[in-house]
Protein backbone atom coordinates (compact mmCIF):
# COMPACT_ATOMS: atom_id res chain seq x y z
CA UNK A 1 0.00 0.00 0.00
CA UNK A 2 1.57 3.32 -1.08
CA UNK A 3 0.80 6.98 -1.54
CA UNK A 4 1.06 6.92 -5.31
CA UNK A 5 0.51 10.50 -6.45
CA UNK A 6 0.00 13.99 -5.04
CA UNK A 7 -1.15 16.92 -7.17
CA UNK A 8 -0.98 20.45 -5.76
CA UNK A 9 -2.58 23.46 -7.44
CA UNK A 10 -2.63 27.06 -6.29
CA UNK A 11 -0.88 26.48 -2.95
CA UNK A 12 1.68 29.09 -1.93
CA UNK A 13 4.35 29.44 -4.60
CA UNK A 14 3.20 26.21 -6.27
CA UNK A 15 0.98 26.90 -9.26
CA UNK A 16 0.57 23.32 -10.44
CA UNK A 17 2.82 20.45 -9.41
CA UNK A 18 2.48 16.71 -9.45
CA UNK A 19 4.53 14.29 -7.35
CA UNK A 20 4.77 10.67 -8.42
CA UNK A 21 5.92 8.76 -5.34
CA UNK A 22 7.47 5.32 -5.16
CA UNK A 23 7.83 2.65 -2.54
CA UNK A 24 10.83 3.00 -0.27
CA UNK A 25 12.53 6.34 0.46
CA UNK A 26 11.31 9.41 -1.45
CA UNK A 27 13.38 12.56 -1.00
CA UNK A 28 12.14 16.08 -1.80
CA UNK A 29 14.77 18.80 -2.10
CA UNK A 30 15.06 22.28 -3.57
CA UNK A 31 16.56 25.68 -3.02
CA UNK A 32 15.44 27.82 -0.11
CA UNK A 33 12.14 29.48 -0.95
CA UNK A 34 11.34 27.07 -3.76
CA UNK A 35 8.33 25.71 -1.88
CA UNK A 36 9.44 22.44 -0.31
CA UNK A 37 7.40 23.12 2.80
CA UNK A 38 4.33 23.66 0.62
CA UNK A 39 4.49 19.98 -0.27
CA UNK A 40 4.21 19.06 3.40
CA UNK A 41 1.53 21.72 3.93
CA UNK A 42 -0.44 20.31 1.01
CA UNK A 43 -0.14 16.81 2.40
CA UNK A 44 -1.32 18.12 5.76
CA UNK A 45 -4.43 19.60 4.13
CA UNK A 46 -5.04 16.29 2.41
CA UNK A 47 -4.95 14.58 5.81
CA UNK A 48 -7.42 16.93 7.45
CA UNK A 49 -5.23 19.76 8.77
CA UNK A 50 -6.87 23.09 9.56
CA UNK A 51 -7.44 25.15 6.40
CA UNK A 52 -5.71 28.53 6.10
CA UNK A 53 -6.80 30.86 3.32
CA UNK A 54 -3.34 32.46 3.54
CA UNK A 55 -1.92 29.34 1.87
CA UNK A 56 -3.88 29.98 -1.34
CA UNK A 57 -1.63 31.28 -4.09
CA UNK A 58 -2.05 34.94 -4.82
CA UNK A 59 -4.43 35.40 -7.73
CA UNK A 60 -5.81 31.86 -7.51
CA UNK A 61 -9.47 31.35 -6.56
CA UNK A 62 -8.62 28.23 -4.60
CA UNK A 63 -5.95 25.72 -3.61
CA UNK A 64 -6.56 22.08 -4.49
CA UNK A 65 -4.65 19.04 -3.25
CA UNK A 66 -5.36 15.57 -4.62
CA UNK A 67 -3.88 12.31 -3.41
CA UNK A 68 -4.09 8.79 -4.84
CA UNK A 69 -3.44 5.85 -2.53
CA UNK A 70 -3.16 2.19 -3.41
CA UNK A 71 -5.13 0.56 -0.63
CA UNK A 72 -6.28 -3.09 -0.37
CA UNK A 73 -9.90 -4.03 0.21
CA UNK A 74 -10.71 -4.36 3.90
CA UNK A 75 -8.06 -1.89 5.07
CA UNK A 76 -9.50 0.35 7.85
CA UNK A 77 -8.99 3.45 5.66
CA UNK A 78 -10.91 1.86 2.78
CA UNK A 79 -13.67 0.72 5.14
CA UNK A 80 -14.04 4.27 6.53
CA UNK A 81 -14.25 5.74 3.04
CA UNK A 82 -16.90 3.21 2.03
CA UNK A 83 -18.87 4.05 5.17
CA UNK A 84 -18.80 7.68 4.01
CA UNK A 85 -20.23 6.60 0.64
CA UNK A 86 -16.96 6.70 -1.32
CA UNK A 87 -15.66 4.24 -3.91
CA UNK A 88 -12.37 2.40 -3.34
CA UNK A 89 -12.53 -0.14 -6.16
CA UNK A 90 -9.68 1.54 -8.10
CA UNK A 91 -7.70 2.78 -5.13
CA UNK A 92 -8.43 5.65 -2.82
CA UNK A 93 -8.78 9.25 -4.06
CA UNK A 94 -8.60 12.06 -1.49
CA UNK A 95 -9.24 15.71 -2.40
CA UNK A 96 -9.08 18.89 -0.31
CA UNK A 97 -10.08 22.31 -1.62
CA UNK A 98 -9.47 25.62 0.16
CA UNK A 99 -11.11 28.72 -1.34
CA UNK A 100 -9.36 32.09 -1.26
CA UNK A 101 -12.08 33.40 1.05
CA UNK A 102 -11.42 30.55 3.50
CA UNK A 103 -14.07 27.92 2.79
CA UNK A 104 -12.81 24.34 2.78
CA UNK A 105 -14.25 21.20 1.19
CA UNK A 106 -13.20 17.56 1.29
CA UNK A 107 -13.90 14.57 -0.96
CA UNK A 108 -13.09 10.92 -0.26
CA UNK A 109 -13.52 8.22 -2.88
CA UNK A 110 -15.36 10.64 -5.17
CA UNK A 111 -17.92 11.71 -2.56
CA UNK A 112 -18.15 14.92 -0.54
CA UNK A 113 -17.39 14.31 3.14
CA UNK A 114 -16.64 16.22 6.34
CA UNK A 115 -12.99 17.15 6.85
CA UNK A 116 -13.05 14.96 9.97
CA UNK A 117 -13.36 11.92 7.69
CA UNK A 118 -10.13 12.95 5.94
CA UNK A 119 -8.47 13.11 9.36
CA UNK A 120 -9.70 9.63 10.31
CA UNK A 121 -8.59 8.17 6.99
CA UNK A 122 -5.25 9.99 7.07
CA UNK A 123 -4.32 8.63 10.49
CA UNK A 124 -4.68 5.12 9.06
CA UNK A 125 -2.42 5.90 6.10
CA UNK A 126 0.24 8.50 6.87
CA UNK A 127 2.23 9.64 9.91
CA UNK A 128 3.60 13.16 9.46
CA UNK A 129 6.60 13.99 11.62
CA UNK A 130 7.35 17.67 11.64
CA UNK A 131 7.46 20.46 14.15
CA UNK A 132 3.70 21.00 14.05
CA UNK A 133 2.54 17.49 13.17
CA UNK A 134 3.68 15.19 15.98
CA UNK A 135 0.19 13.90 16.75
CA UNK A 136 1.54 10.45 17.52
CA UNK A 137 3.68 11.81 20.35
CA UNK A 138 1.19 14.43 21.55
CA UNK A 139 -1.44 11.70 21.97
CA UNK A 140 -0.69 9.73 25.16
CA UNK A 141 -2.58 6.77 23.72
CA UNK A 142 -0.02 6.52 20.92
CA UNK A 143 2.83 6.10 23.42
CA UNK A 144 1.12 2.90 24.57
CA UNK A 145 0.48 1.78 20.98
CA UNK A 146 4.17 2.23 20.08
CA UNK A 147 5.30 0.29 23.14
CA UNK A 148 2.81 -2.55 22.62
CA UNK A 149 3.84 -2.84 18.96
CA UNK A 150 7.47 -3.13 20.04
CA UNK A 151 6.59 -5.83 22.56
CA UNK A 152 5.46 -8.23 19.85
CA UNK A 153 4.24 -11.66 20.96
CA UNK A 154 5.16 -11.15 24.63
CA UNK A 155 2.87 -8.15 25.14
CA UNK A 156 0.28 -9.45 22.71
CA UNK A 157 -0.17 -12.64 24.76
CA UNK A 158 -0.32 -10.73 28.06
CA UNK A 159 -2.78 -8.17 26.62
CA UNK A 160 -5.02 -10.89 25.16
CA UNK A 161 -5.15 -12.72 28.51
CA UNK A 162 -5.88 -9.45 30.33
CA UNK A 163 -8.68 -8.42 27.94
CA UNK A 164 -10.39 -11.79 28.20
CA UNK A 165 -10.75 -11.56 31.98
CA UNK A 166 -11.43 -7.80 31.85
CA UNK A 167 -14.34 -8.34 29.43
CA UNK A 168 -15.77 -11.08 31.68
CA UNK A 169 -15.47 -8.78 34.70
CA UNK A 170 -17.09 -5.89 32.81
CA UNK A 171 -20.01 -8.12 31.77
CA UNK A 172 -20.52 -9.33 35.37
CA UNK A 173 -20.39 -5.73 36.65
CA UNK A 174 -22.94 -4.59 34.09
CA UNK A 175 -25.29 -7.44 34.97
CA UNK A 176 -24.93 -6.86 38.68
CA UNK A 177 -25.49 -3.12 38.30
CA UNK A 178 -28.59 -3.73 36.22
CA UNK A 179 -30.03 -6.15 38.78
CA UNK A 180 -29.45 -3.94 41.80
CA UNK A 181 -30.18 -0.62 40.09
CA UNK A 182 -33.67 -0.31 41.62
CA UNK A 183 -35.30 -3.30 43.24
CA UNK A 184 -38.78 -1.76 42.82
CA UNK A 185 -38.35 -1.26 39.08
CA UNK A 186 -36.99 -4.78 38.65
CA UNK A 187 -39.84 -6.26 40.70
CA UNK A 188 -42.45 -4.43 38.59
CA UNK A 189 -40.76 -5.62 35.41
CA UNK A 190 -40.67 -9.22 36.67
CA UNK A 191 -44.39 -9.09 37.48
CA UNK A 192 -45.26 -7.70 34.05
CA UNK A 193 -43.12 -10.24 32.21
CA UNK A 194 -44.43 -13.18 34.23
CA UNK A 195 -48.06 -12.15 33.69
CA UNK A 196 -47.50 -11.82 29.94
CA UNK A 197 -45.72 -15.17 29.63
CA UNK A 198 -48.44 -16.95 31.65
CA UNK A 199 -51.26 -15.28 29.69
CA UNK A 200 -49.76 -16.31 26.37
CA UNK A 201 -49.03 -19.83 27.62
CA UNK A 202 -52.61 -20.22 28.89
CA UNK A 203 -54.13 -19.75 25.43
CA UNK A 204 -51.77 -22.44 24.03
CA UNK A 205 -51.70 -20.83 20.59
CA UNK A 206 -50.24 -22.67 17.63
CA UNK A 207 -48.23 -20.80 15.01
CA UNK A 208 -50.56 -19.82 12.14
CA UNK A 209 -53.65 -20.83 14.10
CA UNK A 210 -55.49 -17.58 13.40
CA UNK A 211 -55.46 -18.33 9.65
CA UNK A 212 -56.76 -21.88 10.18
CA UNK A 213 -59.56 -20.61 12.42
CA UNK A 214 -60.52 -17.95 9.94
CA UNK A 215 -60.79 -20.54 7.15
CA UNK A 216 -62.83 -22.93 9.34
CA UNK A 217 -65.17 -20.12 10.35
CA UNK A 218 -65.82 -19.31 6.72
CA UNK A 219 -66.64 -22.97 5.94
CA UNK A 220 -68.97 -23.42 8.89
CA UNK A 221 -70.79 -20.13 8.35
CA UNK A 222 -71.52 -20.94 4.70
CA UNK A 223 -71.86 -24.72 5.06
CA UNK A 224 -75.33 -24.96 3.49
CA UNK A 225 -74.31 -22.84 0.52
CA UNK A 226 -71.17 -24.94 -0.02
CA UNK A 227 -73.08 -28.25 0.20
CA UNK A 228 -75.94 -27.28 -2.09
CA UNK A 229 -73.70 -25.64 -4.66
CA UNK A 230 -71.41 -28.62 -5.02
CA UNK A 231 -74.32 -31.10 -5.30
CA UNK A 232 -76.13 -28.99 -7.91
CA UNK A 233 -73.03 -28.94 -10.07
CA UNK A 234 -72.67 -32.71 -9.54
CA UNK A 235 -76.21 -33.21 -10.86
CA UNK A 236 -75.45 -30.98 -13.85
CA UNK A 237 -72.45 -33.10 -14.74
CA UNK A 238 -73.88 -36.61 -14.37
CA UNK A 239 -77.59 -36.13 -13.71
CA UNK A 240 -79.62 -36.28 -10.51
CA UNK A 241 -81.72 -38.94 -8.75
CA UNK A 242 -85.04 -37.29 -9.65
CA UNK A 243 -86.71 -39.30 -12.52
CA UNK A 244 -88.82 -36.27 -13.42
CA UNK A 245 -85.73 -34.23 -14.24
CA UNK A 246 -85.17 -34.90 -17.92
CA UNK A 247 -82.48 -32.26 -18.49
CA UNK A 248 -79.47 -33.69 -20.31
CA UNK A 249 -76.27 -34.06 -18.25
CA UNK A 250 -72.78 -33.00 -19.34
CA UNK A 251 -71.47 -36.55 -19.29
CA UNK A 252 -74.49 -37.74 -21.31
CA UNK A 253 -73.94 -35.07 -23.95
CA UNK A 254 -70.24 -35.92 -24.13
CA UNK A 255 -71.07 -39.62 -24.55
CA UNK A 256 -73.48 -38.80 -27.40
CA UNK A 257 -70.87 -36.63 -29.07
CA UNK A 258 -68.35 -39.46 -28.81
CA UNK A 259 -70.79 -41.87 -30.49
CA UNK A 260 -71.27 -39.45 -33.38
CA UNK A 261 -67.49 -39.04 -33.92
CA UNK A 262 -66.52 -42.69 -33.53
CA UNK A 263 -67.42 -43.96 -37.05
CA UNK A 264 -65.97 -40.92 -38.85
CA UNK A 265 -62.80 -40.89 -36.73
CA UNK A 266 -61.79 -44.26 -38.17
CA UNK A 267 -61.12 -42.55 -41.51
CA UNK A 268 -58.96 -39.57 -40.40
CA UNK A 269 -56.11 -39.33 -37.86
CA UNK A 270 -56.76 -35.67 -37.03
CA UNK A 271 -60.40 -36.35 -36.20
CA UNK A 272 -59.35 -39.40 -34.21
CA UNK A 273 -57.08 -37.17 -32.12
CA UNK A 274 -59.98 -34.81 -31.48
CA UNK A 275 -62.20 -37.73 -30.46
CA UNK A 276 -59.49 -38.78 -27.98
CA UNK A 277 -59.54 -35.31 -26.42
CA UNK A 278 -63.33 -35.54 -26.19
CA UNK A 279 -63.01 -38.82 -24.31
CA UNK A 280 -60.53 -37.22 -21.91
CA UNK A 281 -63.03 -34.43 -21.19
CA UNK A 282 -65.67 -37.04 -20.48
CA UNK A 283 -63.39 -38.87 -18.04
CA UNK A 284 -62.47 -35.56 -16.30
CA UNK A 285 -66.15 -34.63 -16.00
CA UNK A 286 -66.91 -37.96 -14.34
CA UNK A 287 -64.00 -37.58 -11.91
CA UNK A 288 -65.01 -34.01 -11.09
CA UNK A 289 -68.58 -35.11 -10.46
CA UNK A 290 -67.38 -37.79 -8.03
CA UNK A 291 -65.20 -35.30 -6.15
CA UNK A 292 -68.07 -32.81 -5.94
CA UNK A 293 -70.35 -35.48 -4.54
CA UNK A 294 -67.80 -36.45 -1.91
CA UNK A 295 -67.28 -32.80 -0.97
CA UNK A 296 -70.99 -31.99 -0.80
CA UNK A 297 -71.91 -34.97 1.34
CA UNK A 298 -68.95 -34.22 3.62
CA UNK A 299 -70.04 -30.68 4.43
CA UNK A 300 -71.76 -30.56 7.81
CA UNK A 301 -73.82 -27.75 9.24
CA UNK A 302 -72.41 -27.72 12.83
CA UNK A 303 -73.69 -24.76 14.83
CA UNK A 304 -71.99 -25.96 18.01
CA UNK A 305 -68.57 -26.14 16.35
CA UNK A 306 -69.15 -22.74 14.74
CA UNK A 307 -69.75 -21.25 18.20
CA UNK A 308 -66.52 -22.85 19.47
CA UNK A 309 -64.53 -21.40 16.57
CA UNK A 310 -65.98 -17.93 17.11
CA UNK A 311 -65.12 -18.12 20.79
CA UNK A 312 -61.56 -19.28 20.11
CA UNK A 313 -61.05 -16.54 17.55
CA UNK A 314 -62.30 -13.89 19.97
CA UNK A 315 -59.99 -15.07 22.77
CA UNK A 316 -57.01 -15.40 20.48
CA UNK A 317 -57.73 -12.05 18.80
CA UNK A 318 -57.64 -10.25 22.15
CA UNK A 319 -54.12 -11.56 22.80
CA UNK A 320 -52.93 -10.91 19.26
CA UNK A 321 -53.98 -7.26 19.48
CA UNK A 322 -52.06 -7.03 22.77
CA UNK A 323 -48.93 -8.97 21.84
CA UNK A 324 -48.06 -8.58 18.21
CA UNK A 325 -50.85 -9.09 15.67
CA UNK A 326 -49.95 -12.64 14.59
CA UNK A 327 -49.38 -15.87 16.46
CA UNK A 328 -45.80 -15.98 15.14
CA UNK A 329 -45.03 -12.51 16.56
CA UNK A 330 -46.82 -13.29 19.84
CA UNK A 331 -44.94 -16.56 20.39
CA UNK A 332 -41.62 -14.89 19.56
CA UNK A 333 -42.42 -12.13 22.07
CA UNK A 334 -43.24 -14.78 24.68
CA UNK A 335 -39.84 -16.38 24.11
CA UNK A 336 -38.16 -12.96 24.44
CA UNK A 337 -40.05 -12.21 27.64
CA UNK A 338 -39.15 -15.61 29.06
CA UNK A 339 -35.47 -15.01 28.33
CA UNK A 340 -35.51 -11.59 29.99
CA UNK A 341 -37.40 -13.03 32.93
CA UNK A 342 -34.72 -15.65 33.40
CA UNK A 343 -32.12 -12.86 33.43
CA UNK A 344 -33.71 -10.53 35.95
CA UNK A 345 -35.86 -12.80 38.13
CA UNK A 346 -33.13 -13.68 40.56
CA UNK A 347 -33.14 -14.28 44.26
CA UNK A 348 -31.02 -12.56 46.89
CA UNK A 349 -28.81 -15.66 46.90
CA UNK A 350 -28.32 -15.30 43.14
CA UNK A 351 -27.36 -11.65 43.58
CA UNK A 352 -24.84 -12.56 46.27
CA UNK A 353 -23.34 -15.24 44.00
CA UNK A 354 -23.07 -12.78 41.12
CA UNK A 355 -21.40 -10.20 43.36
CA UNK A 356 -18.92 -12.85 44.50
CA UNK A 357 -18.22 -13.81 40.88
CA UNK A 358 -17.60 -10.16 39.97
CA UNK A 359 -15.19 -9.77 42.89
CA UNK A 360 -13.32 -12.94 41.90
CA UNK A 361 -13.00 -11.64 38.33
CA UNK A 362 -11.86 -8.27 39.69
CA UNK A 363 -8.98 -9.94 41.49
CA UNK A 364 -8.10 -11.88 38.33
CA UNK A 365 -8.03 -8.59 36.37
CA UNK A 366 -5.56 -7.24 38.91
CA UNK A 367 -3.28 -10.25 38.51
CA UNK A 368 -3.51 -10.19 34.69
CA UNK A 369 -2.86 -6.44 34.78
CA UNK A 370 0.28 -6.96 36.85
CA UNK A 371 1.55 -9.52 34.32
CA UNK A 372 0.85 -7.07 31.48
CA UNK A 373 2.64 -4.27 33.34
CA UNK A 374 5.66 -6.53 33.84
CA UNK A 375 5.77 -7.40 30.14
CA UNK A 376 5.50 -3.73 29.22
CA UNK A 377 8.29 -2.77 31.61
CA UNK A 378 10.57 -5.39 30.08
CA UNK A 379 9.83 -4.01 26.63
CA UNK A 380 10.13 -0.41 27.84
CA UNK A 381 13.66 -1.02 29.11
CA UNK A 382 14.68 -2.49 25.75
CA UNK A 383 12.97 0.22 23.72
CA UNK A 384 14.58 2.99 25.79
CA UNK A 385 18.00 1.45 25.39
CA UNK A 386 17.69 0.82 21.64
CA UNK A 387 16.14 4.21 20.84
CA UNK A 388 18.92 5.92 22.81
CA UNK A 389 21.47 3.97 20.75
CA UNK A 390 19.76 5.07 17.53
CA UNK A 391 19.80 8.71 18.63
CA UNK A 392 23.56 8.47 19.09
CA UNK A 393 23.74 8.10 15.30
CA UNK A 394 21.30 10.97 14.70
CA UNK A 395 23.24 13.91 16.17
CA UNK A 396 21.66 13.36 19.60
CA UNK A 397 24.49 11.45 21.27
CA UNK A 398 23.89 12.96 24.72
CA UNK A 399 20.15 12.31 24.73
CA UNK A 400 18.56 9.45 26.62
CA UNK A 401 15.07 8.07 26.01
CA UNK A 402 13.14 6.19 28.65
CA UNK A 403 9.65 4.73 28.53
CA UNK A 404 7.81 5.23 31.81
CA UNK A 405 5.30 2.49 32.64
CA UNK A 406 3.31 2.88 35.84
CA UNK A 407 -0.15 1.67 36.87
CA UNK A 408 -2.69 4.43 37.32
CA UNK A 409 -2.85 4.14 41.07
CA UNK A 410 -6.17 4.78 42.78
CA UNK A 411 -4.46 5.62 46.09
CA UNK A 412 -2.78 3.94 49.01
CA UNK A 413 -4.67 1.73 51.45
CA UNK A 414 -6.84 3.72 53.80
CA UNK A 415 -6.91 6.82 51.59
CA UNK A 416 -9.98 8.10 49.85
CA UNK A 417 -10.48 8.72 46.15
CA UNK A 418 -13.59 10.60 45.09
CA UNK A 419 -14.84 10.30 48.67
CA UNK A 420 -14.71 6.50 48.71
CA UNK A 421 -12.39 4.07 50.44
CA UNK A 422 -9.70 2.36 48.37
CA UNK A 423 -8.51 -0.09 50.98
CA UNK A 424 -6.65 -3.25 50.09
CA UNK A 425 -9.60 -5.58 50.38
CA UNK A 426 -11.69 -3.70 47.88
CA UNK A 427 -14.66 -5.97 48.30
CA UNK A 428 -17.30 -3.56 49.58
CA UNK A 429 -19.76 -1.43 47.67
CA UNK A 430 -17.69 1.68 48.51
CA UNK A 431 -14.85 0.41 46.29
CA UNK A 432 -14.68 2.30 42.96
CA UNK A 433 -15.92 -0.07 40.28
CA UNK A 434 -13.02 0.66 37.92
CA UNK A 435 -10.23 -0.23 40.36
CA UNK A 436 -8.61 -3.59 40.95
CA UNK A 437 -6.25 -4.82 43.67
CA UNK A 438 -2.58 -4.76 42.72
CA UNK A 439 0.15 -6.01 45.00
CA UNK A 440 -0.10 -5.50 48.73
CA UNK A 441 -2.58 -2.90 49.89
CA UNK A 442 -2.86 -0.93 46.66
CA UNK A 443 -5.38 -0.63 43.85
CA UNK A 444 -5.19 0.71 40.31
CA UNK A 445 -7.69 1.94 37.75
CA UNK A 446 -8.37 -0.73 35.14
CA UNK A 447 -9.19 0.01 31.52
CA UNK A 448 -9.53 -2.38 28.65
CA UNK A 449 -5.97 -1.77 27.46
CA UNK A 450 -4.51 -2.39 30.91
CA UNK A 451 -3.69 -0.64 34.16
CA UNK A 452 -0.82 1.47 32.89
CA UNK A 453 -0.06 5.07 32.10
CA UNK A 454 2.73 5.03 29.51
CA UNK A 455 4.88 8.01 28.57
CA UNK A 456 7.94 8.27 26.34
CA UNK A 457 10.41 10.61 28.04
CA UNK A 458 13.56 12.34 26.88
CA UNK A 459 16.53 13.70 28.81
CA UNK A 460 18.22 15.90 26.22
CA UNK A 461 21.51 16.17 28.13
CA UNK A 462 23.27 14.25 30.90
CA UNK A 463 21.86 15.22 34.27
CA UNK A 464 18.78 16.83 32.76
CA UNK A 465 15.47 15.58 34.10
CA UNK A 466 13.53 13.23 31.82
CA UNK A 467 10.40 14.94 30.54
CA UNK A 468 7.69 14.00 28.10
CA UNK A 469 9.36 13.87 24.72
CA UNK A 470 7.01 16.48 23.21
CA UNK A 471 8.18 19.03 25.83
CA UNK A 472 11.85 18.10 25.94
CA UNK A 473 12.70 18.05 22.20
CA UNK A 474 12.83 20.72 19.50
CA UNK A 475 11.06 20.22 16.17
CA UNK A 476 14.03 18.59 14.44
CA UNK A 477 14.90 16.53 17.51
CA UNK A 478 11.31 15.38 17.80
CA UNK A 479 11.37 14.13 14.22
CA UNK A 480 14.59 12.23 14.86
CA UNK A 481 13.21 10.72 18.08
CA UNK A 482 10.15 9.62 16.11
CA UNK A 483 12.37 8.11 13.42
CA UNK A 484 14.27 6.16 16.07
CA UNK A 485 11.00 5.00 17.63
CA UNK A 486 9.63 3.85 14.27
CA UNK A 487 12.84 1.90 13.62
CA UNK A 488 12.81 0.22 17.03
CA UNK A 489 9.07 -0.25 17.58
CA UNK A 490 8.04 -1.13 14.06
CA UNK A 491 5.79 0.97 11.84
CA UNK A 492 2.04 0.94 12.27
CA UNK A 493 1.10 3.01 9.20
CA UNK A 494 2.18 2.43 5.59
CA UNK A 495 3.61 5.91 4.87
CA UNK A 496 5.80 8.23 6.93
CA UNK A 497 6.54 11.88 6.15
CA UNK A 498 9.50 13.59 7.84
CA UNK A 499 9.99 17.35 7.78
CA UNK A 500 12.85 19.09 9.59
CA UNK A 501 14.30 15.73 10.56
CA UNK A 502 17.70 17.02 9.41
CA UNK A 503 17.60 20.30 11.36
CA UNK A 504 20.97 20.78 13.07
CA UNK A 505 22.46 17.64 11.52
CA UNK A 506 25.59 17.49 9.41
CA UNK A 507 28.72 15.50 8.64
CA UNK A 508 28.78 11.83 9.58
CA UNK A 509 25.49 12.16 11.44
CA UNK A 510 23.82 13.18 8.17
CA UNK A 511 25.00 9.93 6.57
CA UNK A 512 23.66 7.96 9.54
CA UNK A 513 20.36 9.80 9.24
CA UNK A 514 20.10 8.93 5.56
CA UNK A 515 20.96 5.30 6.22
CA UNK A 516 18.28 5.01 8.90
CA UNK A 517 15.63 6.64 6.74
CA UNK A 518 16.55 4.16 3.99
CA UNK A 519 16.26 1.32 6.50
CA UNK A 520 12.75 2.41 7.45
CA UNK A 521 12.00 2.61 3.72
CA UNK A 522 12.58 -1.13 3.39
CA UNK A 523 9.36 -1.86 5.31
CA UNK A 524 7.32 1.30 4.66
CA UNK A 525 7.00 4.20 2.28
CA UNK A 526 9.00 7.22 3.52
CA UNK A 527 8.79 10.81 2.26
CA UNK A 528 11.51 13.21 3.49
CA UNK A 529 11.91 16.93 2.89
CA UNK A 530 15.62 17.64 3.29
CA UNK A 531 18.41 20.08 2.48
CA UNK A 532 21.17 17.52 3.09
CA UNK A 533 22.85 15.85 0.13
CA UNK A 534 23.98 13.02 2.41
CA UNK A 535 20.32 12.18 3.07
CA UNK A 536 19.20 12.70 -0.55
CA UNK A 537 21.82 10.24 -1.76
CA UNK A 538 19.97 7.39 -0.02
CA UNK A 539 16.71 8.02 -1.86
CA UNK A 540 14.95 5.45 -4.02
CA UNK A 541 13.27 8.41 -5.76
CA UNK A 542 14.54 11.99 -5.74
CA UNK A 543 12.12 14.86 -6.46
CA UNK A 544 13.22 18.49 -6.74
CA UNK A 545 11.04 21.54 -6.19
CA UNK A 546 12.18 24.22 -8.63
CA UNK A 547 11.01 27.79 -8.88
CA UNK A 548 10.85 29.95 -11.96
CA UNK A 549 9.94 33.57 -12.56
CA UNK A 550 9.06 35.81 -15.48
CA UNK A 551 10.22 38.85 -13.56
CA UNK A 552 6.81 39.53 -12.07
CA UNK A 553 5.37 36.22 -10.88
CA UNK A 554 7.27 33.36 -9.24
CA UNK A 555 6.00 29.80 -9.35
CA UNK A 556 7.32 26.38 -8.45
CA UNK A 557 7.02 22.92 -9.89
CA UNK A 558 8.30 19.43 -9.03
CA UNK A 559 10.54 17.30 -11.25
CA UNK A 560 12.01 13.83 -10.91
CA UNK A 561 15.80 13.78 -11.19
CA UNK A 562 17.99 10.85 -12.10
CA UNK A 563 21.42 10.17 -13.53
CA UNK A 564 23.46 13.34 -14.10
CA UNK A 565 20.61 15.58 -13.02
CA UNK A 566 20.51 13.83 -9.69
CA UNK A 567 24.29 14.06 -9.31
CA UNK A 568 24.06 17.79 -9.97
CA UNK A 569 21.26 18.24 -7.40
CA UNK A 570 23.11 16.28 -4.70
CA UNK A 571 26.25 18.28 -5.52
CA UNK A 572 24.29 21.54 -5.12
CA UNK A 573 22.99 20.35 -1.77
CA UNK A 574 26.52 19.42 -0.64
CA UNK A 575 28.37 22.53 -1.76
CA UNK A 576 25.83 25.05 -2.95
CA UNK A 577 27.15 24.85 -6.53
CA UNK A 578 25.74 22.25 -8.90
CA UNK A 579 28.68 22.31 -11.38
CA UNK A 580 31.55 22.15 -8.90
CA UNK A 581 33.85 19.31 -9.85
CA UNK A 582 34.62 18.42 -6.24
CA UNK A 583 30.97 18.52 -5.30
CA UNK A 584 30.03 16.37 -8.30
CA UNK A 585 32.67 13.83 -7.36
CA UNK A 586 31.47 13.78 -3.77
CA UNK A 587 27.89 13.34 -4.97
CA UNK A 588 28.90 10.40 -7.17
CA UNK A 589 30.70 8.81 -4.24
CA UNK A 590 27.62 9.09 -2.02
CA UNK A 591 25.31 7.73 -4.73
CA UNK A 592 27.67 4.85 -5.40
CA UNK A 593 27.73 4.01 -1.69
CA UNK A 594 23.93 3.92 -1.69
CA UNK A 595 23.95 1.69 -4.80
CA UNK A 596 26.23 -0.85 -3.10
CA UNK A 597 23.98 -0.89 -0.02
CA UNK A 598 20.91 -1.57 -2.15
Amino acid sequence: MTLRRIRIQGLGVIEDAELELAEGLNVISGETGAGKTMVVSGLGLLLGARADAGLVRSGSPRAVVEGEVDVPAGHPAAVRVEEAGGDTSDGLLLVRTVAAEGRSRAHVGGRSAPVAVLTEVGEQLVAVHGQADQWRLRDAEQHRVLLDDAGGAQIDAALTAYRQVFDSWAAARRRLAELVRTSTERSMRVSMLRAAVEEIAAVDAQEGEEDALRAESERLTHAEELRSGSLLVHDALVGGDDPADDRPSVTGLLASAGSVLAPAAEHDEDLAALRTRLEEIAYLSSDLAADLAAYGTGVEVDEERLAEVHGRRARLGTLLRKYGGTTSAMLELARTFAGELAEIDVSEDDLAALAEEAETLRAQVGRAGEALTAARRDTAARVGREVTEELAHLAMGTAEVTVHVEPRWAGDAGQEVDGRSVGAAGSGPDQPASTVPVGEGRSAHARRHGLDEIEIRLAANPGAPARSVTRAASGGELSRVMLALELVCGGTVPTYVFDEVDAGVGGTAALDLGARLARLGRTAQVVVVTHLGQVAAYADRHLVVRKSTDGQVTSSGVVLVDGQEREAEVARMLGGVADSGAAIEHARELLARRATMA
